[in-house]
C-alpha cells in the first residue's frame, strides 16, 4: 500500500510495515517544528511514536504488511497530542510490567522496552481498546 499523507488535517496513513517508520517520524517532526517545539522534546515524542507503531506492527498485526496504522496530530495552545489508532489485537497495558533496565542488558536482552519508553518519553499515554482494534493516545505538554 502506498503511504497516504494528509496534512491539511494532521494525519498520516501507514502500511503496517517498520519500512514505513521513517517518514512516520518525519512527520511528527514536521509537526513538532512547525509548532515550535524544542528539538530534544520532538525526538522524545519521535522515538514514543516510533515504538508505537513498532509495537503495533509486531503484536497488533504480527508484522503483517497488509494492514494500516493511522496516525493523527492535534495541538492545543499548550498540548502535543498524536492519536494512532489499527484495526489489531486487543492490548491490555496493565498486564506489562516495568521492566527491569540492568538485567535486561546483563543478558543483552532487546526488546520489550516500548511501552515504558513511551511513559518515560510523555507526559500521558492513554489507551482505548475499540471495537475493532486499539486507540493509543500520546500526550506532551509545553508552554
Amino acid at each position: 500500500m502506498k503511504t497516504k499523507l494528509n496534512i491539511s488535517n494532521n494525519e498520516l496513513i501507514i502500511s503496517s510495515s517498520t519500512n514505513n517508520l521513517a517518514e512516520v517520524r518525519s512527520f511528527v517532526e514536521l509537526h513538532g517544528t512547525a509548532v515550535g517545539l524544542d528539538k530534544k522534546i520532538i525526538s522524545h515524542i519521535s522515538l514514543a511514536v516510533d515504538e508505537a507503531c513498532t509495537n503495533i506492527i509486531k503484536h497488533a498485526y504480527n508484522n503483517s504488511v497488509k494492514e494500516k496504522i493511522k496516525i493523527k496530530i492535534k495541538t492545543t495552545n499548550n498540548k502535543f497530542s498524536i492519536t494512532i489508532t489499527d484495526n489489531g489485537h486487543h492490548f491490555d497495558p496493565s498486564i506489562i510490567e516495568e521492566p527491569n533496565i540492568a538485567k535486561s542488558q546483563k543478558m543483552k536482552k532487546g526488546g520489550g522496552l516500548g511501552m515504558f519508553l513511551m511513559k518515560k518519553l510523555m507526559d500521558e499515554v492513554k489507551y482505548n481498546a475499540k471495537k475493532n482494534g486499539n486507540e493509543l493516545i500520546l500526550i506532551k505538554y509545553f508552554n
